[in-house]
């Protein structure tokens, strides 16, 4: 599951990936530094598991991590092929998610492509061209479909259905993500279109350092323009992000965040939020030898959780031993939940939750 980073050029993409990720993208200040897509395997912060550390003592820990891409500039025109157009495209097809970087700061040391500061307008232009991409896509599947449904084919007069609503919605200048699906097959349907304004969003501000506890006027206009569209606003100070990842120590860097009235990087809150956007949950498994959290989808029955660590566990699945993260915590120990009742033992229909700690055990 990846999450790609998308915007106009000099937003603040590339040096917000080097903050996300320890991968150093190229930045400059002109479009198109970035040209292949870069890809970064992110820790997803989570204080759990630090905490199941603590109690373990393990050889080793590993954190849950996200795929996070840093994708090419888009400008105006993108959609007929103009810049990088083409390639910006088919590389965020490929994400299963969006963070849309959108410049919230005045500096005119930064080359703004359109001339001045207008994240209206350019979260407007980059969902336009997304949304052209989407509709040439969705005509020319209809031009197939119509003639079956003619032909009175039950599969295609409903596929026929939905893409005309789709349509429709996009020459409204709307994404297709403002659809809710009418039953299961709709919903299957709308996956196997693959449309790009069909991916969950979010939106990072990229501030100056003073507004990245509150925000500024910018901002506002944002919060105020997509508060219909079910999506995460972040406020983040990118180039103050950057600062931080240089220092050395965590004392250095806890400093810094005081100064700036913030608790912890804004990175951290955004990497928490794309896992969620990406509608991935974590489960762990703590042993002397290892505390590792794993990643799972939202809604994963233990057979599932159990294949993310090896395909046999999925297909000899017998049962899954279960202890709630905060049982575990609360005891201290597997043998004190076990001795307090607090360890269960689950089937193959038990839907995992978030932060459960787990063992399975399973025969080929």
């Amino acid at each position: 599951m990846k999450a790609g980073i998308v915007g106009l050029p000099n937003v603040g993409k590339s040096t917000l990936f080097n903050c996300l990720s320890n991968a150093k993208a190229q930045s400059a200040n002109f479009p198109f530094c970035t040209i292949e897509p870069n890809i970064g395997v992110v820790n997803v912060p989570d204080s759990r598991i630090e905490k199941l550390e603590e109690l373990v003592k393990p050889e080793r820990v590993q954190m849950a991590t996200v795929d996070i891409v840093d994708i090419a500039g888009l400008v105006k025109g993108a959609s007929k092929g103009e810049g990088l157009g083409n390639q910006f495209l088919g590389n965020i097809r490929e994400c299963n998610a969006i963070i849309h970087v959108l410049r919230c700061f005045d500096n005119d040391n930064i080359v703004h492509v359109d001339g001045n500061v207008n994240p209206i307008r350019d979260k407007e232009t980059i969902d336009i061209e997304l949304q052209l991409k989407d509709l040439e896509n969705v005509e020319k599947r209809l031009e197939k479909v119509n003639r079956a449904a003619k032909t009175g084919n039950k599969e295609a007069q409903t596929e026929k259905a939905l893409l005309d609503r789709i349509r429709e919605t996009l020459l409204q200048a709307k994404s297709a993500r403002t659809i809710t699906p009418k039953g299961n097959d709709e919903e299957l349907l709308m996956e196997s279109f693959q449309l790009i304004t069909a991916k969950p969003v979010l939106y990072v501000c990229n501030v100056d350092e003073d507004s990245a506890v509150s925000g500024n006027k910018y901002v506002d206009q944002i919060r105020e323009l997509v508060k219909d569209e079910d999506a995460e606003v972040i406020i983040l100070s990118v180039g103050a992000e950057a600062d931080i990842t240089e220092l050395e120590s965590y004392e250095e860097r806890q400093v810094f965040l005081e100064d700036m009235g913030l608790k912890e990087p804004g990175a951290s809150v955004l990497i928490r939020a794309a896992y969620k956007l990406l509608k991935q949950q974590t489960y762990f498994t703590a042993g002397v030898k290892e505390v590792r959290a794993w990643t799972i989808n939202i809604g994963a029955t233990a057979p599932q959780a159990a294949g993310v660590i090896h395909t046999d566990f999925e297909k000899g699945f017998i049962r899954a031993e279960v202890i709630a993260y905060e049982d575990y915590v609360q005891y201290g120990s597997e043998a004190k939940c076990k001795e307090a009742g607090k360890f269960k033992v689950e089937g193959k229909e038990y839907i995992v939750k978030d932060g459960d700690v787990m063992h399975f055990r399973f025969n080929v």
